[in-house]
């Protein structure tokens, strides 16, 4: 990979990546008197895939809940597109373009995939509640093009079969599919995936796998995600960084991270020379 720059980077695939959409600045967030994040600070360049890791504590989901607005750092800063982010309700940094997944899957189990997936087109709904109420005009128009934009992730993550079935039904690694196609059909400029490989077997993990650079690459989302599988997020990740309890320990590319020493005893493994 090629030295950072203001206006990106290329990858050592070839890939461009873009300038900085996001940076969090010296990030402290506290829980009473446990400090979850200690003063962290990295950036999120547009286009890349972006990992977190470190072992379990280390205050990874932590960070992704500041980034998505669950949580408000008591220090530091989170500035979006060269502006700092006042505190904000998820809803309203969701409406700036940044969906999510979660650790534990947060699906509708009674209502069908494509309802499911329905749901991540709210913000996409300005109709007014006449308008809803009697379906005409703007509604209408807005439910045509909803539902249209909805089809097309279904189809595009390889779920027609199961469109019309319950999710309550499905087996884990599909309702992880379908979690991923309500984060997507909001059309995020970031994507914000938690461990969206946890409790799969490998055949599945491949399958996650290439839907995760098919969006990078089709759609040119910019994607931050935590995943303990190693072997994942090195074959992934353009850049990654890692925490543990509650620190920045290394920050770099995969080769760079892999060869951390710091890293190496913290989280993956001693080494012995």
């Amino acid at each position: 990979m090629n030295d950072l720059s203001h206006d990106g980077y290329v990858t050592a695939d070839g890939r461009q990546i873009g300038g900085v959409v996001m940076e969090m600045r010296n990030i402290t967030l506290r829980f009473g008197g446990v400090v979850a994040i200690k003063d962290i600070s990295f950036d999120i360049r547009e286009g890349e895939i972006r990992a977190i890791i470190g072992p379990n504590g280390a205050g990874k989901s932590s960070m992704l809940n500041v980034i998505s607005g669950f949580y408000n750092p008591q220090e530091g800063e989170v500035i979006y597109k060269g502006t700092k982010r006042p505190p904000m309700r998820p809803y309203k940094v969701a409406r700036q373009g940044i969906a999510r997944t979660f650790q534990n899957i947060a699906l509708f189990e009674g209502m069908t995939v494509l309802d499911n997936v329905m749901t991540g087109r709210l913000n996409h709904m300005n109709a007014s509640i006449l308008d809803q109420a009697f379906w005409w005009g703007k509604a209408q128009r807005e439910e045509v093009a909803n539902r249209q934009k909805a089809e097309e992730i279904i189809d595009f993550l390889e779920i027609q079969a199961i469109r019309k079935t319950p999710v309550g039904r499905l087996p884990y690694g599909l309702k992880k599919r379908v979690e991923l196609a309500r984060a997507l059909v909001a059309e995020p400029k970031i994507l914000l995936l938690d461990e969206p490989m946890a409790g799969m077997n490998v055949e599945e993990k491949e399958d996650m796998s290439r839907f995760v650079l098919d969006v990078n690459d089709e759609f040119g989302t910019t994607i931050v995600l935590i995943e303990h599988d190693m072997g994942v997020v090195m074959d992934l990740s353009d850049r990654v960084v890692v925490m543990d309890y509650g620190k920045k320990i290394g920050d770099g590319t995969p080769e760079e991270v892999r060869n951390n020493q710091e890293v190496i005893d913290a989280y993956l493994g001693v080494s012995h020379d």
